[in-house]
């Protein structure tokens, strides 16, 4: 009874913490520090709603937490988003890893005199705490990356190298926290480093990785059950994760009791290898990776929320210098291995020099690395748990700052004013009708750069005054007219003219400019074919009308997504201009999850596209989706 009363209080306080992150997020704060401020108000330290008795016994949703961002950090990693650029990842995330590892055991293990906890250890012990404290020191933060990556609007080979390492690096920490975690216990019972305590570590590894590999196949058998729902898929998962720690505790508690030697299966692997494998080897990508975006908010809530409400304060006023340290070597070997790294690969010297600011971030897997030494350790866990905290708060809020920075400046970011500067696309209107007027304002609402053409010199003067556009008079339609309208830089010509001037135009334009969209106003609809042999989409108004609203009755949705009066849903053309994207099959592409590719255009043909469709540069792809992640998309695909 007792738990359901702390559990029923500790949802109180997370609706509370939910709250006071979305506070913190309006004064560009990260959400996580509000939930852990939220956890510390609650806590034994400050106002009490939440006692120590409480916080131990509530440690099972630490367990559905940690499982849960393991599942997160094993689907980060997808293998083909590092396509082309593994030799410089690798180099970059072993420089990184070497580095910190070295730095940080040193570092820890000569402080120790002046950490509070570590002061009356032996030198093994120290040794031992050392080696945890290094391995939490090379986590990163993927979702932090991600974040800013989206807001900057960045691409380019700087932040493809900084995305994959990051990824990669949190796969490798948990691979190296089990590792650690294992020497760290040996260490602690004064077993020391033999053969035998070395096989046991692989051991205890490989038999992870293979339950690991097990896990992924329960998850792959959960999410093809067509019986299940939604909400039973995710809790099948959940609770899937859950177990994982559950077994592994039994596990333990057997061999201990049972075998010559005590067994230790690392929760965090196995549930890391089964995101990865269900990730990269299964046709539920898609769906894995919409349920954990659908969970996650959830779990970081409450997550980040216990842990604010274990922290102990009094250990926290002590330790801030010695995070405040842990800090400055973090960042100092962070510059040392991501320089190195960057060196041995081959890239710029001016990326070298800044590569490290990317790398500061930390937050989830290293907070959930540091609350399972606590749970592991509970002699001085809590303190060490509370240290780690500590320096990765500085992290959490340094780190954001510093990414955008070197981004910035490496010249991969690309705003929203800058992207529309530079890549606006051109179109050239032939009529100053009311239609052409209507077209042109929508069009420019769409980002595209409008340019009016009248056929009179003495054209309307009210009617440019009324237009919001520049109209640019013609006498003639000949190529010395088409040349000072600049045609032969423009993506799109509709023509809205007689029927003669409008082919005398799209004639033009196919000899001399291979404009790509030609589209004509029809007077006369036996004309198309004409029109059709240059390439030019004829529109005739009248039979337009007609089939417009029989598409509105045979398939409304269809129709609303054409006359972009959907609720923020459009349908684009993207041209696939990125050289690093030729030969990349559909099903590999990380699309958003609101977006389709409808079809391909390649050559004159039109394909309809499916998940093993291979992209070639020069693709003009006809995608579905929202606004904001078709913006994201012409990003990434249009070099």
């Amino acid at each position: 009874m007792s738990i359901l009363i702390f559990f029923l209080s500790f949802v109180l306080v997370s609706l509370a913490s939910q709250k006071i992150g979305d506070l913190f997020s309006h004064f560009r704060l990260p959400k996580i520090s509000g939930y852990l401020f939220t956890g510390v108000l609650a806590g034994p330290f400050v106002l009490g709603l939440m006692s120590k008795e409480a916080v131990a016994n509530l440690t099972f949703i630490d367990d559905i937490s940690l499982a849960f961002i393991a599942f997160a950090a094993g689907s980060e990693l997808y293998l083909p988003e590092l396509r082309g650029r593994f030799r410089s990842i690798g180099l970059v995330t072993g420089g990184l890893v070497v580095t910190t590892l070295a730095l940080g055991v040193i570092a820890v293990f000569f402080m120790a005199d002046f950490i509070p906890f570590m002061r009356e250890m032996s030198p093994t012990s120290r040794l031992a705490i050392a080696l945890l404290a290094a391995a939490i020191m090379v986590a990163r933060s993927p979702s932090v990356a991600i974040a800013i990556i989206n807001e900057l609007r960045a691409k380019g080979p700087f932040t493809q190298i900084a995305l994959g390492v990051t990824m990669v690096s949190d796969v490798v920490v948990i691979i190296l926290f089990s590792i650690s975690s294992s020497i760290a216990a040996a260490l602690l019972s004064n077993l020391g480093i033999d053969v035998g305590l070395l096989a046991l570590v692989f051991g205890e590894i490989t038999l992870s990785f293979g339950m690991g590999y097990l896990l992924g196949k329960i998850l792959e058998i959960i999410l093809s059950a067509q019986a299940a729902q939604g909400n039973v898929k995710i809790a099948l998962i959940i609770g899937s994760g859950f177990g994982v720690f559950v077994l592994s505790d039994m596990l333990a508690s057997y061999s201990h009791s049972n075998l010559f030697v005590e067994m230790h299966l690392e929760p965090l692997l196995i549930c890391m290898v089964g995101g990865f494998y269900l990730n990269n080897f299964t046709n539920y990508r898609l769906e894995f990776v919409q349920i954990l975006h659908q969970v996650g908010p959830i779990i970081y809530i409450i997550f980040f929320t216990l842990v604010g409400v274990g922290l102990k304060l009094d250990i926290l006023a002590l330790v801030w210098p010695i995070a405040l340290a842990l800090f400055v070597v973090r960042a100092i070997s962070i510059f040392i291995g991501s320089f190195g790294g960057g060196v041995l690969a081959g890239e710029t010297m001016e990326q070298n020099r800044i590569r490290w600011m990317v790398f500061i971030t930390q937050a989830g897997v290293a907070l959930g690395l540091a609350a399972q030494v606590s749970d592991a350790f509970p002699t001085w866990g809590d303190d060490f748990a509370t240290t780690m905290i500590a320096m990765v708060v500085i992290n959490e809020m340094l780190g954001p700052i510093l990414f955008k920075w070197a981004i910035n400046r490496s010249g991969e970011a690309h705003t929203r004013a800058a992207f529309e500067a530079d890549r606006a696309r051109d179109a050239l209107i032939f009529g100053l009708e009311g239609q052409a007027l209507a077209l042109a304002r929508q069009l420019q609402a769409h980002g595209w750069r409008i340019k009016l053409v009248s056929m009179t010199a003495d054209h309307d003067m009210e009617a440019e005054e009324k237009s919001d556009f520049d109209i640019y008079p013609i006498a003639a339609i000949n190529l010395k007219s088409m040349h000072y309208l600049e045609a032969d830089h423009t993506d799109a010509i509709i023509a809205m003219l007689s029927d003669e001037q409008n082919y005398r135009i799209c004639e033009l334009a196919y000899e001399h400019f291979g404009t790509e969209s030609l589209i004509v106003q029809l007077t006369d609809r036996t004309q198309a074919a004409r029109f059709h042999e240059l390439g030019a989409l004829a529109v005739d108004p009248a039979t337009a009308i007609v089939n417009l609203f029989d598409h509105l009755v045979r398939s409304p949705s269809a129709a609303s997504l054409f006359m972009g009066t959907a609720d923020n849903q459009d349908i684009v053309d993207i041209e696939v201009r990125d050289p690093s994207l030729n030969g990349v099959a559909i099903r590999n592409l990380r699309l958003p999850l609101d977006t389709m590719i409808l079809s391909i255009s390649r050559d004159g043909h039109t394909l309809i596209s499916h998940g093993y469709t291979r992209l070639k540069l020069g693709d003009h792809m006809t995608v579905v989706g929202s606004p904001a992640s078709l913006d994201r998309l012409r990003l990434r695909f249009e070099e």
